[in-house]
């Protein structure tokens, strides 16, 4: 009965435990193909380079970390809040397996960028 009340009612009927996932927001990637591999950027505004986690398994990179709130004023009031403070996971999956491929990461103006290169690009 409570997943048929989801359905309807949309999230604000969520169980508990079903929170915590509704929470998690997911940056906007761009992939693009190179000559050596690939190039991952991330919108990573506001998110601080040791907030990030990077996983790689087999032909998945996996971005996890947290944005933090660290602007506001004790004496301000909230008007509209519309940007996500919260934990954030992003996964792109690759048509090759890119585990033992060198990554260097950059982070630029609100920007994460990966490179992951392969010693035999395909």
């Amino acid at each position: 009965m409570t997943r048929d009340l989801i359905r309807r009612n949309g999230p604000l009927f969520l169980p508990v435990g079903d929170q915590h996932r509704e929470r998690l927001w997911q940056p906007a990637v761009d992939v693009h193909r190179t000559a050596f591999g690939w190039l991952v950027k991330a919108e990573l505004a506001g998110v601080r380079p040791e907030d990030v986690r990077l996983t790689v398994a087999g032909s998945r990179l996996t971005l996890r970390g947290t944005r933090r709130d660290v602007f506001t004023e004790a004496t301000a009031s909230c008007y509209r809040l519309e940007i996500a403070y919260s934990e954030f996971e992003r996964t792109v999956e690759f048509p090759v397996d890119v585990e033992q491929a060198s990554i260097r990461i950059d982070c630029r103006d609100g920007l994460l960028l990966i490179r992951i290169e392969r010693e035999d690009p395909r």
